[in-house]
Order: C-alpha cells, then sequence, then structure tokens
C-alpha cells in the first residue's frame, strides 16, 4: 500500500453531515444540550434544580473520550492498552491509589477488550465521544456529586434517567412534535448555533461532483433535522450536491449483516414509509438502510465491482461513534476511511484560528488541554512515584482505523483533487498522517 493517499483515487467521497461538513457553535450549542438533559431531570424526574446552574469552569470537566464505568460509578480515562490513566468519581478527581483500589495494581479496566473490539453499547460501560450526549458526562458527575454530598445511595438509577434525557430530546418525533428542549431552541434560532459552510467548501463539492465523484451523505440525524441543518449551513440547494442522502442511519448499526441489517426506506413529507425496500435500485434521499444495500448501488453508478470509496469522515458517536464507525467501514470493505475531526479544529495548524478561552467556548475541542484530563492524544501514567509516557485510546484508535485525520474540511477545499496526504502507518513516527500538522501535544511527544 502507497504511503499517500488522494481524494482523486476515490469513485465515491461520503460525509457525516453533523461532524463534518456542519460546524456547531460549541459555546452556545454545549450549553443547549446540556440544559435539554438537565432540565429534563428537574422537571420529570425530581432532581435538584441545582444542575441547571453551570459556572463557565465547569466545562473543563467535559472531555471527549471518556469512558462510564457504570459498576464502579466512575469515569475513566485509557491508555492505548486499557490501563486508567485518570479517573474521576463524580467530578472529583480519583487519586493514584484510589484507582488502583478500583482497578488493582495493574490498573487495567477489565472490559477494555469488550470496548476496544466491538464498540457497541453495553450495560456495564458507555462511551462519550459525541458531542451530541458529551454533555451528558457532566450532567452524569454533577448528579454524583449531589447525591454523595446528600449521603444518598448511587444506583444505576441515575444512569438510566441520563439516558432518558437525552432519548426525551433526540427521539425521532421531537422535531416534529417540538418535544424537548434541543430541537425546539434549534428550530427557532438555527443560526445561534450552526455555522454556514464557506463558499470555498461549496465549491469544492461541486468541483468533485463535476468531476465524476459520486458525493454521499450520511447522518443519523432524522430527515426533518438533517434538512435544516442543511439549508443554513449550505443553502436552499443542498440536494443538488450529493447524488444519495441517507438520513436515521444509525451508525455503526448501518454496517450490520443480516439479520440485524434495517431496510432502506423511501421518505414522503419526512416520514418513513412503513415498507421496506428489497434493495436500492438508483440514487436519492433515503432513511434507514445498511451497507451491503447501498455498497450494491454503489456498483452499479461506478460500474465497478469494487467502487473505491473514500468516507472521510464518520465521527460521531452516541451510536455513530468515530471509532466504531472505522471499525466497521474496515470490516464492510471501504477501502479508505479518512478521519475529518472539526472537534482538532486547532490541532496545531498554524493556519486555523486561535482556541477559544473555555469560557468563551464551552465544550472543548480535543486538541485543548483540559486542567482535570490532560491531554486527548497523551498523558502521564502515575504509579509509585514515577511517570511514564502513554498514548491514549482515543488516539491510538484514529491511527488504527483511519488513512489520515484533518482539523476540518476547510483546510482541504482549496487544495487540489490529487494532492497527496500522508498516511497513518504503524512505520511511520506518530505524527504522520495528520494534515497540515500534527497536534502540538504529539510533536512533543517525538520530541522527547
Amino acid at each position: 500500500m502507497s504511503e499517500y493517499f488522494s481524494l482523486s483515487e476515490c469513485d465515491v467521497i461520503g460525509f457525516d453531515l453533523d461532524h463534518t461538513l456542519c460546524r456547531y457553535n460549541l459555546k452556545e450549542t454545549s450549553r443547549l444540550i446540556y440544559e435539554s438533559f438537565a432540565r429534563y431531570l428537574v422537571e420529570h424526574k425530581g432532581y435538584d434544580k441545582d444542575l441547571l446552574l453551570l459556572t463557565p469552569a465547569t466545562w473543563d470537566f467535559c472531555f471527549k473520550g471518556l469512558v462510564v464505568d457504570l459498576e464502579e460509578g466512575n469515569l475513566i480515562k485509557l491508555a492505548e492498552d486499557g490501563t486508567v490513566l485518570r479517573a474521576t468519581h463524580g467530578t472529583k478527581n480519583l487519586s493514584t491509589d484510589d484507582i488502583i483500589k478500583h482497578y488493582g495494581p495493574k490498573r487495567e479496566w477489565k472490559h477494555f477488550n469488550s470496548l476496544n473490539t466491538s464498540y457497541t453499547r453495553s450495560a456495564k460501560y458507555y462511551f462519550y465521544d459525541n458531542y451530541f450526549d458529551l454533555p451528558g458526562a457532566l450532567l452524569c458527575a454533577r448528579v454524583v456529586d449531589m447525591l454523595n454530598k446528600r449521603g444518598a445511595e448511587i444506583t444505576s438509577d441515575i444512569w438510566k434517567d441520563i439516558v432518558a434525557a437525552i432519548d426525551h430530546n433526540y427521539n425521532t418525533s421531537a422535531f416534529r412534535e417540538d418535544t424537548g428542549t434541543y430541537f425546539p431552541s434549534v428550530k427557532c434560532c438555527p443560526g445561534s448555533y450552526l455555522q454556514p459552510c464557506s463558499d470555498a467548501v461549496k465549491s469544492w463539492l461541486r468541483s468533485m461532483k463535476n468531476s465524476g465523484k459520486i458525493l454521499l451523505l450520511i447522518t443519523s440525524s432524522h430527515s426533518d433535522y438533517c434538512r435544516l441543518v442543511c439549508e443554513h449551513i449550505l443553502g436552499m440547494d443542498f440536494e443538488e450536491l450529493f447524488d444519495i442522502i441517507i438520513t436515521n442511519a444509525l451508525k455503526p448499526g448501518f454496517f450490520s449483516l443480516v439479520p440485524q441489517q434495517r431496510p432502506f426506506r423511501t421518505l414522503v413529507n419526512d416520514v418513513e414509509d412503513s415498507e421496506g425496500l428489497p434493495s436500492l435500485e438508483k440514487p436519492g434521499w433515503y432513511s434507514q438502510g445498511n451497507w451491503p444495500h447501498l455498497h450494491e448501488l454503489l456498483k452499479t453508478m461506478t460500474n465497478k465491482s469494487e467502487p473505491k470509496v473514500g468516507q472521510d469522515c464518520f465521527l460521531v458517536f452516541e451510536s455513530d461513534c468515530r471509532y466504531s464507525l472505522c471499525v466497521m467501514q474496515r470490516y464492510r470493505g471501504m477501502t479508505e476511511t479518512g478521519l475529518c475531526l472539526y472537534l482538532l479544529l486547532s490541532f496545531g495548524s498554524r493556519s486555523a484560528r486561535p482556541q477559544p478561552t473555555i469560557i468563551d467556548q464551552g465544550m472543548k475541542s480535543p486538541s485543548a488541554v483540559s486542567n482535570q484530563w490532560g491531554s486527548y492524544f497523551v498523558d502521564m501514567q502515575k504509579n509509585e512515584g514515577e511517570e511514564t509516557r502513554r498514548l491514549t485510546w482515543c488516539c491510538h484508535s484514529i491511527h488504527t482505523y483511519s488513512t489520515m485525520a484533518i482539523p476540518s474540511i476547510e483546510a482541504i477545499a482549496d487544495l487540489p483533487l490529487d494532492f497527496k496526504f500522508q498516511r497513518f502507518s504503524s512505520d511511520k513516527p506518530i505524527t504522520t498522517g495528520y494534515y497540515p500538522r500534527p497536534p502540538d501535544s504529539l510533536l512533543k511527544w517525538e520530541e522527547n
């Protein structure tokens, strides 16, 4: 395999809506999501109203890549081999001795292999790497703090209530019925939460389609929310930019095989047809679906038995975790998996805008170091007075399941399609594969 990769090699270019094309105002969106969940707990579950009160510094805790250990009631940050690097109970840091008490002298989290190989949901843990539920980690921790303060027992009901809050705000009928807090707020003032794509990105999309590339837009969002977002970020004619639009895809389940796979369904006025399609015969806008049927359609459209698919993104979590989708894409034969994380906006690009402060931003991007959780990419493991520098599990997953990483679509929109990006490779330095330059924390790793 060549050490370089270009979009010109791909027959199909896929985009995840919410985490690649769509740029969210993190300051306003993070506050709205947290309020949506907290308000549900207060109004429907009887939790303390103090949950609705936040200080700017509170957002430092809201860090992507954390795992909720539901058996121990802790939030943990993992090294590439599953070692617990840092942990909290509620928002309170656990000491090295406390971590060893919970996870043994080797600090091994016993469910790591399950998470690392399947990336599926479990009754034992929950992985937070989705901006749409990430504030739930902060909310869950604050609930634990409040119960500890009262001397109350910490039970699994807390997690059930958090999940109920997520479902209440994001279920597929919430947008249409104006229920919850999130969708009504975005519908009322989309400009407060969504940032339009630049003209350069729109021109880039058109140029790719004009050059014969098949453009695919895929999202786990329902069609009505997808339409609102696309009209705001791309314009009223956004459908002309894509050959295929798939909503309510529920990744990574979209890549499931028989008998779990869901059929594609047509849409009429954003309502799904009750009858699933036996196969996908032509391009268009569809709901639900599965990779095998889409793959067959792409074969027909490209006149190739194995069309080369460049899925630049995939992130997401809730049901479309960036890593799970990368894994599923590789399992299902998608040739290239690029990792386009707008959340890495200032991971080191000198051309990127300055990183906002925590007060300005709300949730942090992984490129911003957290006072409580450290770096998204590397960390120090402290044990018996010694410190060992470790790669995080999140960083390792990016390198393992992706072809390359870029800070945003804008970063490559002005490049020619045949521009050669360096691939991630186990034979290359850890900093290889990031465009236009690696995160500062990884550069320091190499220096040391």
